[in-house]
């Protein structure tokens, strides 16, 4: 590939670094050329031609993956949780919906990472559709994360809606970033939880929901 191939590709400016709410991004979304032109640079950086048979539509493709990987930004919790059902028959015990299996990309290195949440929370107001709260697992995994963040999300995003009388949740995953690259430490797991007003102040109910999770046949 000649040194005159390598100018003609554009290059992507870095966007400002100020102002960093999500709507003054989403003013400035780069286009769909620009994103693959950016493509086409990290093939070049790597070491590869980005013209070559296998790979000229390559940065069309990678585009569109992380228009998938990457929709949680476009969906509002709040629409995915809106209807909620009060009458439960008076019910006022633990519901609990686990292995919730999702993928995420860690912020740090844009590496994947996959796993399972669990969520267990005690009705108040009411109790929400069981694929509701497995989408608002989606939701925020389909964003760059930490794993932290998004249990906290998850928890927050849930507490704002119903306002149980408590919620739990935990994450266990596998991160590629560990993986893959760095210390290379294939089958480690990474837990994260977050517990919210009964599950906070109790200690047994901690203990609880952490059972009912790892227990099988369950």
């Amino acid at each position: 590939m000649s040194h005159e191939r390598l100018q003609m590709i554009p290059v992507v400016k870095s966007l400002p670094a100020e102002g960093s709410s999500a709507d003054k991004f989403r003013a400035r979304k780069p286009s769909q050329a620009e994103a693959e032109a950016a493509i086409r640079t990290l093939i070049l950086w790597a070491g590869d031609d980005p013209s070559r048979e296998g790979l000229v539509d390559t940065p069309r493709r990678v585009a569109e993956a992380f228009r998938e990987y990457f929709k949680g930004y476009g969906e509002d919790p709040s629409e995915i949780l809106d209807r909620v059902f009060e009458e439960v028959e008076g019910y006022q015990d633990m519901i609990l919906v686990r292995d919730i299996p999702f993928h995420s990309h860690c912020e740090h290195h844009m590496a994947p990472f996959f796993g399972k949440a669990h969520i267990g929370y005690y009705p108040a107001k009411g109790v929400v559709g069981l694929s509701k709260l497995a989408r608002i697992v989606d939701l925020y995994a389909r964003r760059l994360q930490t794993q932290e963040t998004m249990t906290a999300q998850i928890a927050t995003a849930i507490e704002e809606t119903l306002e149980p009388r408590g919620i739990a949740v935990l994450i266990e995953a596998e991160h590629m970033c560990m993986t893959m690259r760095g210390v290379q430490k294939q089958g480690s797991t990474t837990l994260t939880t977050q517990y919210r007003g009964l599950f906070r102040d109790d200690p047994a109910e901690q203990v609880r929901f952490f059972t009912m999770v790892k227990s099988p046949g369950l």
